[in-house]
């Protein structure tokens, strides 16, 4: 019986090395123009937005700007080759296979004008702290949505959110009838497959929301869906890189941008080229927002990967703070009990590490544990001449000279194997 053709997705690379402001929108050569009247236009056709501020900023420039709603890469599908984020900015239709279109180097950083300064994520683009943002590196357009007064929360969120998918394929589509520079092909081996014997067949277990907040009626997160009631999917790697997923509207540290160029899925996929093992596939779970919840997420997800996946080896990554810490690794106990070895990611959840951070596992199967940082790591940031934010309150509060902890730079620290610290045992 032959086997099903893998789901293969081949992203089209544009580099781009300077974003600005002109009379059309267009990718010309490695500079991408942006019409600000085309795209104002575009986006205040949701009529929950009043106005819109648009910012470039470039790498190297000493400026910082926040409170960051959401980070997205510009991206597009080829023309008859899928969806653009499905569910929320095209129908309903599987993603993960085809030609996308990927601006790389450049950036859609969507602003919430409406958020506190105090604790919200920021960028910062230059000094020692810009060297540990991974953002630094990149060509930002920034786009500030204004909503109507009086606008309820959950739907400025949403208006935010429609905001940020709609400007990252407005952008992309500016590459789809150009020549990448390079390409990278995306296509694992299914479950069933038996063609490489004696290669460790390893899947990823990875949590896409946490139960202890809430999600919108409106807050979409997996295809469309808020994730209310959702128990753990199976998932193909590519689902994840390509639209099938974006954050949530509070962020928890993790960035649309990450799961675009999801790092854990990345390496799995270049192991699995090098012949190191064999990817057999992801399982998307939830943090449970109580013990029955866990329970029971945390079995269907181990057994999933057992019998839906054949894995032998098992990567977990979590969303969150205590329970989701507590989540990921009942689910490692159980695969390991299971007969599948597992590696957890896991940081402190607590500014001052307090002792019950570091108690809230502690099972001797699971003994593969990659810290992956917190929020003891400062830095003392000098006042910038430049600052986008959406309001003169909030500009002149991420002005002044100030102290940012780790957890308020995007992308330093991310539980989900994109942080940019390293713990070293002396």
């Amino acid at each position: 019986m032959p086997l099903v053709k893998p789901m293969r997705l081949t992203f089209a690379y544009h580099p781009v090395t300077d974003v600005r402001f002109g009379a059309t929108t267009q990718l010309q050569g490695t500079t991408l123009e942006v019409s600000e009247a085309a795209l104002r236009q575009y986006l205040l056709e949701d009529r929950r937005l009043e106005r819109i501020d648009l910012a470039i900023v470039h790498p190297d420039e000493s400026c910082r700007f926040g409170v960051v709603f959401d980070i997205v890469e510009p991206r597009a599908k080829e023309p008859g080759a899928g969806p653009d984020f499905p569910g929320i900015l095209d129908p309903i239709a599987m993603v993960g296979q085809g030609i996308t279109h990927v601006l790389q180097g450049a950036a859609v950083t969507i602003l919430d004008a409406a958020a506190p300064v105090a604790g919200g994520q920021v960028v910062e683009m230059s000094g020692d702290a810009g060297q540990a943002c991974p953002y630094a590196a990149l060509s930002h357009l920034v786009v500030v949505p204004h909503v109507v007064p009086g606008l309820e929360r959950p739907r400025a969120w949403h208006a935010l959110r429609l905001a940020s998918v709609k400007t990252a394929v407005y952008l992309g589509r500016t590459a789809v009838h150009h020549t990448p520079a390079n390409s990278a092909v995306f296509e694992s081996l299914g479950p069933a497959d038996a063609s490489r014997p004696g290669i460790p067949r390893i899947a990823y277990i990875g949590q896409i929301h946490s139960r202890q907040r809430v999600a919108e009626v409106d807050e979409q997160i997996l295809y469309g869906a808020n994730t209310a009631g959702m128990a753990p999917v199976l998932l193909h790697p590519n689902e994840w890189l390509d639209g099938a997923l974006v954050t949530s509207y509070t962020g928890n540290a993790v960035e649309t941008y990450f799961y675009q160029n999801h790092p854990v899925i990345m390496e799995l996929y270049r192991w699995h080229r090098e012949g190191k093992i064999t990817l057999v596939g992801t399982i998307a779970t939830m943090a449970g927002s109580d013990n029955d919840d866990r329970a029971r997420n945390a079995m269907m997800a181990a057994h999933q990967a057992k019998w839906g996946l054949a894995a032998e080896g098992i990567v977990l990554t979590k969303y969150g703070g205590g329970a989701p810490h507590a989540d990921m690794a009942l689910t490692a106990k159980l695969c390991e009990e299971l007969g599948m070895r597992t590696a957890v990611q896991a940081s402190d959840m607590s500014r001052d590490r307090r002792a019950e951070s570091a108690l809230l596992f502690n099972y001797a199967e699971v003994d593969a544990i990659v810290y992956v940082g917190g929020n003891d790591t400062r830095w003392t940031v000098p006042a910038v001449p430049r600052v986008i934010a959406g309001t003169p309150e909030a500009a002149t509060a991420l002005a002044a000279a100030q102290v940012l902890d780790a957890g308020r730079l995007c992308g330093v620290t991310n539980q989900q194997g994109a942080s940019h610290l390293r713990a070293f045992v002396h």
